[in-house]
């Protein structure tokens, strides 16, 4: 006989196998191997997290409870996947397109970005799926009581509760490691998909091995298991055909409203392509499940004592008959059922809690600005962990109040009605540019309430949450507001009477209200790129930038991203558009990328409202809005030209505005040249003519004096001569005309002559080198490229404002070109003057340090001949540079 320690241990030993799957398809996926990863029948695997305890248990007890309708489970996932499974198509390329990173970020997505509605489809989905997590708790504690129950060691049965709690606290613990190991809910969670396929061939092995034991082993082969059901009461059951349709329908709306299944059939999704596969392969999943539920069921009820829990025929079975090991399993394939539920819904739970509700109250609490002070990173990470722990708490709570002793498929079809209220908003949102914001809202209150009242209620029981007075007499004493007779609909089952009404009124609620009500210029736009995603997969928006500043969005992004992130991503788009350094200019397509970048990490919902916030509000152009507003092909050709003129005369006009506002700094830098070359003239000539003319005049001076003034002279002379010969190199350097001599040399012997010619130039400074990496063949004109560098060491010396000045240098070998970073710790460049550091005469820091302001631009040309660049960092704490080279050749 199976002990109870022994499954305790075999437990233990399955989930810590399901850990090293888990780790070692992460590990593989961040490496780049494991193709298998994002194969077609993993993904196919993957849905089947639609089977859960429900299914592996209760389709049993629903069967031996109500015959045949237990159908209706798989009846409805089979009809979506095989007749729309087009709609599923189309939800995946939204959810590419977008980056969508739950159901509530699609539809709130779809209704203008609102996050009021995302905060409602978050709370509706939390609240509806509390009774499912509830579930699956309940089905593995019974599991574990079946197992005392069949121990004679055992003497006292382990307390359920307990049970419960320490199931739901492993399962926390398991999603939290391999659930939020990322920020970026877009990036795949290749772990935890790879150990649900895993878990979906341990639940269908061990639900066909039972099957298999149960025709063959107990009933004697296939004709004696068809006589027996034909005996027993499950053919005979006459289904209401009202059900039989009202419950199918249910199940596959529930199919497309689960946000666990959300989460693996649109946001894991690798590739629309597997939908193929999934089409057919997920019913054949389906039709091997339930193969044997009606064979189990009715042996459960012929051999089993009376009054023995159909829900744990597919358990208890075996054990009656002494197959241990196939007890074993059966209890594994249980489990699996029902901790890949929970993980996905967990995650995708945490991911909506996070983005919509905390993300958006943080924001709110830190000043209401996207440019706030701390890592947004960490504060969401560690929102969904916590969510991940509250989740899975409520449905322990749940648990707790209702006492376990609902039948499964009961507590299911609860879960299955609150879910199925996105229907409405989700459907009309993917195929009805008419629904909006307001009509989505409303309908999504009216059904949620509907159910909470009809169905969520009065599944706890008399007395608990609902008072019997008024499920006897109706709200406020009114008989046609009874819960399960409402407007006098009597005799029809609770959950069918639940799910027409709360259905029907959403419905109605959304269209009716989206037809009187005008949706806002967004809504419409994101209406079309919803409706017609296939047309216009590429595009989602329009922004109007003109009001945003790249450093704030720079910061604002460095704190969601991360500094490294961030700044690559800034770096690539600067580059993109034709600009060196890390700021692109804030055009439209720059901020729908960025916010595109952001929404995989906090939701579109909340990276458009952080955007809007920096740019002054989101903006739609002329050409989106009549894109929207004309239908017909005639306007839609006009439009088209329009549109062109319109764009063609925009771009003509920024570039006049452009070329006149370089023009206007033209002439300003001469002006400043003009003056700032006469001062730095005229000082050095004045001292030396002053002093010159002391000299010749004085009749009577010591040494001590004539040495002290011809030094002064000497001095002058030289800054001079220096000055002079900055403008002869700078003017060479421009023209052209320098001639280079390229050399190989190594990387760490120029910058030990430029850190010893620098020389102490203004206060001591640190500076910390890796040697080690600066071990790097540069093919260039060496003497230059030591001249940039003593020219960035000293100005760190000068300007460095720190107590313990340090300038860091830091190369790094890249394949097609070498970095060099050299940052120091103090102020830095103020954000007003960085677009003119390599500017000339530009002296930026300390209005009193010597110099012309020339070493910079000398740098950039410098640089520029070099067929490298330099650019200033912006956002470092201090002053930093990067200097960019080309390989050595070979």
């Amino acid at each position: 006989m199976a002990t109870l320690n022994i499954l305790i241990v075999v437990c233990v030993l399955y989930v810590a196998f399901l850990f090293a799957v888990a780790f070692g398809a992460d590990r593989a996926a961040r490496q780049g191997r494991g193709a298998w990863l994002r194969s077609p029948v993993i993904y196919t695997l993957s849905l089947s997290i639609y089977c859960t305890a429900w299914t592996f248990y209760g389709a049993v007890g629903f069967a031996a409870r109500s015959g045949l309708e237990y159908l209706t489970i798989y009846l409805g996932p089979t009809l979506v996947m095989i007749g729309w499974w087009w709609t599923l198509r189309k939800m995946v390329r939204v959810g590419r397109s977008q980056r969508i990173t739950s159901i509530a970020d699609l539809i709130s997505s779809r209704y203008g970005k609102s996050n009021l509605l995302a905060v409602c489809v978050t709370l509706i989905a939390v609240i509806g799926t509390t009774p499912y997590i509830a579930l699956q708790l309940q089905s593995v504690t019974l599991s574990f009581e079946a197992f005392a129950q069949a121990d004679p060691s055992q003497v006292n049965a382990p307390n359920p509760q307990s049970t419960a709690l320490w199931v739901a606290f492993g399962l926390a613990l398991f999603t939290i490691l391999f659930g939020t190991r990322n920020l970026d809910a877009n990036e795949r969670h290749h772990g935890v998909v790879m150990a649900i396929a895993l878990e979906a061939v341990v639940k269908l092995f061990a639900l066909l091995a039972v099957g298999v034991f149960v025709v063959w082993g107990l009933a004697g082969g296939i004709e004696q298991t068809f006589a027996r059901i034909d005996a027993s009461n499950i053919a005979r059951w006459d289904v209401p055909g009202s059900r039989w349709v009202g419950l199918t329908l249910l199940s596959a709306a529930a199919f497309i409203c689960l946000p666990r299944m959300f989460q693996v059939m649109v946001v894991e999704n690798e590739d629309e392509g597997h939908l193929r596969t999934a089409s057919w392969a997920f019913p054949v999943y389906l039709m091997m499940i339930s193969l044997f539920v009606v064979p189990i069921a009715v042996l459960g009820l012929d051999l089993l004592p009376q009054g023995s829990n159909p829900d744990l025929f597919v358990l208890t079975l075996p054990l009656h008959e002494g197959q241990d090991g196939l007890a074993i399993l059966s209890f594994l394939g249980g489990f699996s059922s029902a901790t890949s539920m929970v993980i996905v819904a967990s995650i995708a739970l945490s991911t909506m809690v996070s983005n919509h509700i905390v993300m958006p109250i943080w924001l709110w609490s830190t000043g209401g600005t996207a440019i706030m002070s701390g890592d947004v990173r960490h504060v969401a990470l560690l929102a969904r962990r916590l969510s991940i722990a509250g989740i899975l708490f409520l449905g322990y709570l749940y648990y707790q109040i209702s006492g376990g002793g609902t039948a499964l498929a009961a507590i299911g079809l609860v879960s299955f009605a609150g879910v199925a209220q996105f229907l409405p908003a989700l459907m009309g949102g993917l195929f009805w540019r008419g629904g909006n914001r307001v009509g989505a809202v409303s309908g999504l209150g009216v059904g949620f309430f509907l159910w909470l009242y009809c169905l969520f209620l009065p599944s706890f029981g008399p007395n608990v949450l609902l008072p019997q007075s008024v499920m006897d007499l109706g709200l406020f004493g009114v008989s046609w507001l009874r819960p399960e007779a409402m407007f006098g609909a009597e005799g029809l089952n609770r959950v069918v009477h639940a799910v027409m009404w709360s259905l029907s009124f959403n419905t109605m609620a959304y269209v009716l209200v989206s037809m009187i009500s005008f949706p806002e210029p967004l809504e419409r736009l994101q209406g079309a790129q919803f409706v017609n995603v296939f047309q216009h997969s590429a595009t989602a928006g329009s922004w109007s930038g003109s009001m945003a500043r790249s450093e704030d969005l720079l910061i604002m992004s460095q704190r969601i991203l991360g500094a490294k992130e961030a700044q690559a991503f800034f770096a690539q788009a600067a580059s993109e558009q034709g600009l060196v350094g890390y700021l692109p200019e804030p055009t439209p397509d720059f901020l729908l990328q960025l916010e595109r970048e952001l929404s995989g990490s906090v939701g579109v919902a909340t990276a458009h409202a952080m955007i809007s916030q920096i740019v002054g509000g989101a903006a739609v152009s002329v050409e989106d809005l009549l894109a929207v507003a004309n239908e017909a092909a005639q306007i839609m050709e006009y439009s088209s030209k329009l549109e062109a003129k319109t764009e063609e005369q925009t771009r003509t006009a920024r570039q006049l505005r452009e070329a006149n506002e370089k023009l206007t700094q033209l002439s300003q830098q001469k002006d400043e040249f003009l003056s700032q070359i006469s001062h730095e003239l005229r000082t050095p000539m004045t001292s030396i003519r002053a002093f010159s003319e002391i000299l010749r005049d004085a009749d009577e001076l010591d040494a001590d004096k004539q040495t002290h003034y011809a030094s002064i002279i000497h001095d002058e002379t030289i800054r001079l001569t220096r000055l002079l010969n900055d403008l002869l190199d700078l003017s060479v350097l421009e023209n052209g005309q320098v001639e280079l001599s390229r050399q190989e040399g190594q990387l760490i012997d120029l910058l030990d002559r430029a850190e010893s010619a620098a020389g102490d130039v203004g206060h001591n400074i640190t500076i910390q080198r890796s040697r080690e990496v600066e071990e790097i063949t540069v093919y260039s004109d060496l003497d230059r490229l030591v001249q940039v560098f003593i020219n960035l060491i000293s100005n760190a010396r000068k300007y460095c404002d720190a107590e313990s000045p340090v300038l860091s240098i830091k190369a790094a070998d890249q394949d097609d070109k070498i970095t060099l970073d050299f940052h120091d710790n103090g102020s830095g460049i103020a954000v007003d003057q960085q677009a003119v550091a390599f500017e000339k005469f530009s002296r930026i820091g300390q209005t009193g340090a010597d110099g012309a302001g020339l070493g910079l631009a000398i740098c950039r040309e410098v640089m520029l001949r070099l067929g490298g660049s330099i650019s200033y960092l912006p956002g470092q704490n201090g002053a930093a540079f990067r200097l960019v080279l080309p390989k050595a050749e070979t």
